[in-house]
Parts: structure tokens; sequence; C-alpha cells
């Protein structure tokens, strides 16, 4: 009994350790010199790993994002189901709150497919076409929203308690972390918390954008902060060379 209570937390606490692991803000200080808690509004995701560096390297650290969730599932195996469950969840929060980055983190949209990719596939799906019709409609937010507040229902259709267990694991610490984000709340008012759990943002507006100088000369477009950008300079990344010696955010 014992030794199985130490196995069985271990794999949470493996489980956890992975989700945590910083890959992208890793890929991002590596490739441009930027930290992403620097770019829009803090989160540490591929969103903004995808405006400093291009579409190359995040399908890279997409991938090992989708295997960090994965990983403490398959560590439960499909005879635990219970413990694969929490062991998505254990991922998904330690991708939200990580201890590497002062507890900070993503949205753990991408670990959440990596765990159910394990252990309920639907869910994956369920999630992947939330944010693609999202992304169609031109509200991502809101298609990743409604996406995961189905996940406990149509995987408890499907697989019972169990599947009521890893939706709400997956769900919970996923939307808990859109109402609390990575900074202060500007207001507290009932609107604002609405805003960031549907919209993702504080206002019911679109953010504005700011301009991100990528290591190879060119820029693309990432989400201004909530409440403004903070303006520092990076040291230069080991792969950018003269004449572009600083990487700067500026907004346009």
């Amino acid at each position: 009994m014992g030794a199985d209570l130490l196995r069985r937390g271990t794999v949470l606490v493996a489980s956890y350790l992975a989700g945590s692991l910083p890959l992208t803000n890793v890929a991002s200080r590596r490739v441009s010199g930027v930290d992403l808690r620097d770019v829009g509004n803090g989160t540490v995701s591929g969103t903004g790993l995808y405006s400093v560096t291009g579409f190359r390297i995040l399908a890279v650290v997409g991938c090992m994002e989708l295997a960090k969730g994965a990983a403490g599932p398959l560590l439960a195996g499909r005879e635990r189901p219970w413990l694969a469950a929490a062991a998505g969840g254990a991922a998904v929060t330690g991708h939200n709150w990580s201890p590497f980055l002062g507890f900070a983190g993503g949205r753990g949209v991408a670990p959440a497919l990596g765990a159910s990719l394990v252990t309920a596939p639907e869910g994956s799906a369920l999630l992947a076409a939330g944010l693609g019709l999202g992304r169609l409609a031109g509200e991502t937010a809101i298609g990743c929203f409604l996406s995961i507040c189905a996940m406990p229902w149509v995987l408890g259709r499907r697989r019972g308690a169990v599947g009521w267990a890893t939706g709400l694991a997956l769900a919970v610490p996923m939307l808990v972390k859109r109402v609390v984000g990575n900074g202060p709340v500007p207001s507290r008012s009932a609107a604002v918390y609405l805003y960031r759990l549907v919209l993702d943002r504080d206002t019911l507006r679109t953010c504005r954008e700011t301009r991100v100088e990528r290591a190879d000369g060119r820029s693309n477009r990432a989400p201004l902060a909530w409440k403004s950008i903070r303006m520092r300079r990076e040291r230069p990344s080991a792969l950018s060379q003269a004449p572009l010696s600083r990487h700067v955010l500026r907004r346009v």
C-alpha cells in the first residue's frame, strides 16, 4: 500500500515538473533574446513564441509542449485511468504556474492537448476544433473557452465518471488561469473577470498590437499588454549578428 502511494505520488510530481518546463520561453530567449513575459499580455504561450520567432520554431516547440503534457498520463498507464486523469491535470497546472517562471506561465492548452491524446483523444479533437473555429471567426479565445467548458460534459458522456474526472482535471486549471492571468487585475469589477474568463483579456474591445523585431531582421505583430508592455532592451542573442545587435520591443 505504501509503495503504491509512493509510485502514484511520483507520477503526479513528475507530471507537474514536466508540465512546468518553460520550453516556449527557453526557445524564445535562445533564438530571439526575448522573454515572453515581456511580450503582449505576458502569457508564455505558442502565440507569443510565434510573434518573436515565426512558425518553424513554433512547430518544433509545439510538439515538445504536447509531449510534456502526455508524459504523466503515459507514466500512469491505461490500467490506472484515474491516476492518468490526475497526471494530466498536474501537467496543465505546472504549465500554468511554473516555478521556473516565478509561477507565471501559459494557458495550458498545449499540455492539455497532449494529455488528452493519451487519456481521451476526443478531448484533443474538441480543443483543436474550438481553436480552429475560433480562429476562423476571429475570436480564438471564445472558441477555446467554449471547447474547454464542453470538455468535461463530452468526456463524461463518452467515458462515464473517469471522463468527467479527466475533463475537469484539464478544464479547471485552464479556466482559473484565464481569470487570474499573470498580472494584477486593473479593476476588481465583475465585468473584468468575465472578460478575462470568456475573452482572455481585460476589456471588451480587442487590445492594440505591438511589433516585435526578430533575430532574423523581420518582424511580427503581437497583442499589446493588458496595461502596457514593459519596454526593455535584451542582450543580443547568440544567433543574431550585426547590424541588429539589440532586440527591441516597440509600439506601432
